[in-house]
């Protein structure tokens, strides 16, 4: 099931020699899931590698290797592969292909394509610590960067060689990532948005804590496309089962009160809040400094109200746009439609508790001022996407 945000585009993906070629393997099959078609061009040295038959297998479209490939019509295979391409992306890219790109040669396939393309081109760079740190591979890097290359990586790490540093090719899920947000229009370029994720934990005594089933997921995804259309991204999050993206700021917050103040110590020109974190309404009054001990048939336990972060940051003398989530589990819109005015915010989500907590699906309706917008039932990227697309309309 690929996401909604993220059309398919037609991929020229290079694969030059490097150990990291095994890895690409895996990129095939997840940019394929997308619904992305990848046409696979690899450097003689890559087939040391891996194989030509794998790759083809993967990608279901015949493999190139050599500049005379007789397949292609009228014999000019440079031109004719790099026309259909939306973008190359070369992964690995090894050092000796880099220094390549860096001086314009075009002495075998892929070199050639890159020089003759009409399309981006994005490069994961994958090599020992050494040659990543070499001065000539970084004077290389900085041409191709001012050239308007996209870096994707690289990573540090353990590396094959058994050192650990700069070098190694990023995992095939964030090159997935990187790709996606290189197809992601900026809507939100020059936004500041934070966000809130995740369930709170209010700490009974050491090692027992009331709580909630929230996955993370929909902050998480909130967090992701947002970074992908180009927002500087502040996430707080709490107790979450999902990965967490990469974005500009993260900061942990386990309770309630450590989430307030957080949120408070942020909010300065942010230009959206988005409160999809789980915070607990209630906390034990006092929390025992040791472990309980079981002995009556009952225990009661005293909670306390807790802030609510929302309605808080909403009545803010400057507020940002206030975007709040109502996970109800009975007459969903009127709940939400109370909340949005109560709680005096811009915007509201509202979705069927019970079918949105921990699940990798949702169905939600959007609530502002201007009316009412049911959605879909799609995977939670799909949902935040259209989210943040009309969060921006509603900015203007």
């Amino acid at each position: 099931m690929h996401s909604a945000h993220s059309q398919s585009h037609h991929l020229l993906l290079g694969v030059t020699g490097g150990i990291a070629a095994y890895k690409t393997a895996e990129l095939i099959r997840l940019l394929i899931k997308q619904g992305h078609t990848v046409q696979v061009v690899m450097t003689e040295a890559a087939t040391h590698f891996i194989t030509p038959t794998t790759l083809q297998a993967l990608s279901g479209n015949p493999v190139f290797v050599d500049s005379w490939d007789t397949r292609i019509a009228n014999a000019m295979p440079h031109i004719e592969l790099s026309r259909k391409a939306d973008a190359i992306l070369v992964a690995p890219s090894s050092a000796d292909f880099i220094a390549k790109l860096a001086h314009g040669f075009a002495n075998d396939l892929l070199s050639t394509l890159c020089l003759a393309r009409e399309c981006p081109l994005l490069i994961a760079p994958a090599m020992n610590k050494q040659m990543w740190e070499n001065p000539s591979t970084q004077r290389n890097i900085e041409q191709l960067l001012k050239d308007q290359v996209t870096l994707l990586g690289p990573d540090s790490g353990e590396q094959a060689c058994g050192e650990v540093g700069q070098g190694r090719m990023l995992e095939p899920d964030m090159l997935l990532e990187g790709v996606q947000t290189h197809f992601t229009p900026k809507l939100l370029a020059g936004k500041k948005i934070l966000i809130t994720a995740g369930a709170t934990m209010e700490m009974l005594d050491p090692v027992r804590g009331i709580t909630n089933i929230s996955s993370g997921k929909m902050g998480f995804a909130l967090a992701k496309v947002a970074t992908q259309m180009g927002a500087e991204v502040t996430l707080i999050y709490g107790q979450a089962t999902a990965a967490r993206p990469q974005v500009s700021h993260a900061y942990h917050a386990s309770t309630a009160h450590d989430m307030y103040q957080s949120v408070m110590h942020h909010i300065a020109n942010q230009d959206v809040f988005i409160a999809v974190a789980a915070v607990a309404d209630y906390s034990p009054l006092a929390s025992a400094d040791q472990k309980i001990k079981k002995s009556e048939e009952t225990l009661t336990i005293e909670l306390k109200k807790n802030k609510d972060i929302l309605a808080d940051v909403a009545s803010l003398p400057n507020p940002p746009y206030c975007v709040g989530f109502a996970a109800e589990t009975e007459r969903v819109l009127e709940h939400a439609r109370q909340k949005r005015l109560d709680k005096k915010i811009a915007m509201i989500v509202a979705n069927q508790a019970d079918l949105a907590l921990g699940n990798d699906n949702n169905s939600v309706t959007l609530i502002d001022a201007s009316g009412e917008y049911p959605q879909d039932i799609a995977d939670k990227t799909t949902i935040a996407a259209k989210i943040l697309t009309h969060l921006k309309r509603q900015l203007n």
